[in-house]
């Protein structure tokens, strides 16, 4: 029998069990016959036997020695299991524009992705709060939510005040952006004090990389602020009619940022990042319509899996965050491709001088949905020279690195919290088959409770059909 006709009795045999285990946590489960990613950026072994008990790995074992027994059994012959991925920056959505969107898309289209874990930064907390109660408690079909609530103080007495005010809250850390100075250093010296982890989208602002690795933040994300530390003059060569407010200006010269940082330079903020433990989330996937536009707005899974609200959000719109696709050019195109080369290169050198690189989507925007924009992130960490198991590594053990939960996620072993991924298929050889569309991952294991990923996909594309049925 050929390969492919394997996979498919292998799939069969797996929608088999989809009724009696999706979504039930079982007080026993084996995983038999896998062969095993720890997510650490150690080879595949196996084929080993991985003992579920509630929400825990028990035990892992040699495949075919003495029984174990279980109440339910997952059969992963031939198949390879490694730790939940970890989304870095993630949104919570149940709107877009002001139009509504299910919020359960989002929850599964993750799930359906192989993501137990989100960092949440910056959506609406009061609902994400009561989202991550019911994912703990198992009540939902849902990844386990960190919430980094955006920081909006303006002062620094109104800093330590809302640092202090998020924490009792139950926040887990906090995003920021547009932060000046003494605000910034008074609320990283509050946190710092409450335990408590940042999130630093930087943004063309006052601070950049050098107050980051001063004050400690936990990661930087995206990529502003890094060259930005490197140029010269501190000062990028913006022309007179610059507006930072009209959203096609920002992108469009953000394109040209990364060729105006001097390498010896650059070389000294990314020492000094990794020296001080800033880690670098860079979502590279978010702005890739900026190096492809026509690539972005016509990807495949559009068909099935584009909600009707996120379509119309995707539009060219002043009002539309990242909807800046007015008069784009040939050249805007040239630009960002030498963007992404450069940007690359020093994500790459960043890892060479120790520093930490983490995974994340911020799907939502630019024509990047969730779950799907995270796949592409980790092809595009490959691209930029990781071996696919260092890009398992920043998806998974780094990931629970920067949220502070290394010891809990992030890794298949015995003791640690059971988020798993299995998958009909060697991830290593082809990214591509993580993607819903592709139905190679059967089961997305998060927090002990098995999910049959193809039924999860199946569930986004019928209420993605309803939602467009509802529109007409």
């Amino acid at each position: 029998m050929t390969r492919t006709g394997l996979w498919l009795l292998a799939a069969l045999a797996a929608l088999a069990q989809a009724p009696d285990l999706h979504g039930r946590r079982t007080e026993t489960l084996l995983i038999r016959n896998a062969m095993v990613l720890e997510g650490v950026g150690t080879p595949v072994s196996g084929p080993r036997d991985i003992l579920i008990q509630g929400n825990r790995i028990a035990r892992m074992m040699p495949s075919g020695g003495k029984p174990v027994e279980a109440k339910a059994v997952i059969d992963a012959s031939g198949k390879y299991v490694l730790p939940g991925f970890i989304n870095l920056h993630g949104h919570v959505q149940d709107e877009r524009g002001g139009a509504a969107m299910e919020v359960d898309y989002v929850l599964k289209l993750w799930l359906a992705a192989g993501i137990t874990t989100v960092r949440d930064v910056g959506s609406n907390f009061e609902k994400s709060r009561a989202l991550r109660a019911k994912s703990a408690e198992g009540t939902i079909a849902a990844p386990r939510l960190y919430l980094y609530p955006f920081f909006t103080a303006r002062t620094p007495e109104e800093a330590v005040k809302q640092v202090r005010e998020l924490k009792e809250k139950g926040a887990d850390g906090m995003k920021h952006l547009g932060t000046h100075r003494d605000v910034m250093t008074a609320m990283r010296g509050e946190a710092a004090n409450l335990g408590m982890r940042t999130a630093h989208h930087v943004g063309v602002e006052e601070t950049n990389a050098w107050d980051d690795i001063r004050l400690g933040t936990t990661s930087i994300e995206h990529w502003y602020g890094i060259p930005d530390a490197a140029i010269a003059d501190g000062v990028q060569n913006f022309p007179p009619s610059y507006n930072y407010q009209n959203e096609t200006d920002r992108f469009r010269y953000a394109g040209r940022l990364w060729r105006e940082a001097d390498p010896e330079r650059l070389g000294k903020v990314l020492q000094a990042m990794a020296d001080a433990g800033v880690a670098w989330d860079p979502t590279l996937n978010i702005y890739e319509a900026s190096r492809d536009l026509m690539r972005a707005q016509n990807q495949p899974w559009f068909k099935e899996y584009l909600h009707p609200a996120l379509e119309k959000f995707f539009q060219p719109n002043l009002s539309n965050h990242g909807s800046f696709f007015f008069g784009w050019t040939t050249a805007d195109e040239v630009y960002w491709k030498e963007n992404y080369r450069i940007w690359m290169a020093a994500l790459k050198e960043f890892a060479r001088r120790g520093g930490v690189i983490g995974t994340g989507e911020d799907a939502g925007f630019i024509y990047q949905i969730q779950g799907f924009g995270y796949i592409r992130e980790l092809e595009l960490h490959q691209e930029a020279g990781f071996h696919p198991l260092a890009v398992i590594k920043h998806a998974t053990y780094n990931g629970a690195r920067v949220l502070g939960k290394q010891t809990e996620i992030g890794r298949v072993r015995a003791g640690w919290l059971a988020d798993l991924i299995v998958v009909n298929g060697n991830p290593q050889e082809d990214f591509k088959m993580l993607y819903p569309t592709a139905g190679r991952i059967e089961w997305t294991i998060k927090d002990g409770i098995p999910y049959h990923a193809p039924t999860l996909a199946a569930d986004v594309r019928q209420l993605v059909a309803k939602a467009r049925e509802s529109n007409r």
